[in-house]
């Protein structure tokens, strides 16, 4: 999946002089206050960390109430949805005009009717919703099934996601691991189609300027002569 990145990050924790026996677990509590939410410094949701304290003295700081300055190192798993990138989700929630997904556990989006693509048509079968394919009878999506779709948006202060589904390699992950070869083929069977088609009108429209071209040189040697 798409939307996740790991990065080197040079941290500095500020411990209180009271946690000074306990101050790996202090350091824990700090880094912990950064997990599942946006932080624009590292552009993105923290997931997770791992941390090395890199110095075996700290340093205090003056002040009213003076602080243990530790310096960090640590690798942070970040969030960072972007325009197009495609992710993978639960699915939770169907309505007529809305699927709605969690992401990763934490982070929710969801794909207007706007945005899921003419090809699933939402019905109900055997007292359950559905979005199923016209084109693909096992293509279906419904509660608890695992998608991926395309990021149109994302929300930092909520961790909201606004989907598409109009990419035709968006939909349901199982159908797409065993078909998406299937569909990659006729895409490229369906351009080299319309390539063709295109080649062909270039080469008749050449050919008529090329006729042309010669009638209109027979002609003018027709009233040279003359």
């Amino acid at each position: 999946m798409e939307g996740l990145k790991v990065s080197d990050a040079n941290l500095v924790a500020y411990v209180n002089p009271s946690k000074s026996t306990k101050v790996p677990q202090a350091v824990l509590r700090e880094l912990s206050s950064l997990l599942f939410k946006f932080n624009e410094t590292f552009d993105g949701v923290v997931l997770a960390y791992d941390v090395q304290i890199q110095d075996k003295v700290a340093k205090i700081l003056p002040g009213l109430h003076p602080y243990f300055c530790v310096r960090l190192k640590a690798k942070l798993l970040l969030f960072s949805p972007k325009p197009n990138m495609l992710l993978e989700g639960k699915v939770v929630k169907l309505t007529q005009t809305s699927i709605h997904v969690i992401v990763l556990g934490f982070s929710s989006a969801v794909m207007t009717d706007e945005d899921i693509r003419e090809e699933f048509i939402y019905k109900t079968k055997h007292g359950e919703e559905q979005y199923a394919s016209r084109f693909h009878k096992r293509h279906v999506i419904k509660v608890g099934t695992m998608i991926r779709f395309s990021v149109k948006s994302f929300d930092e202060e909520i961790l909201h996601i606004s989907g598409s589904l109009v990419p035709r390699n968006t939909g349901s992950i199982g159908w797409l691991a065993k078909h998406m070869e299937d569909v990659s083929r006729i895409d490229r069977s369906t351009k080299r189609g319309r390539e063709s088609e295109a080649e062909s009108v270039i080469v008749e429209h050449s050919e008529a300027y090329s006729l042309h071209s010669d009638q209109i040189r027979t002609s003018k040697k027709r009233k040279i002569k003359d």
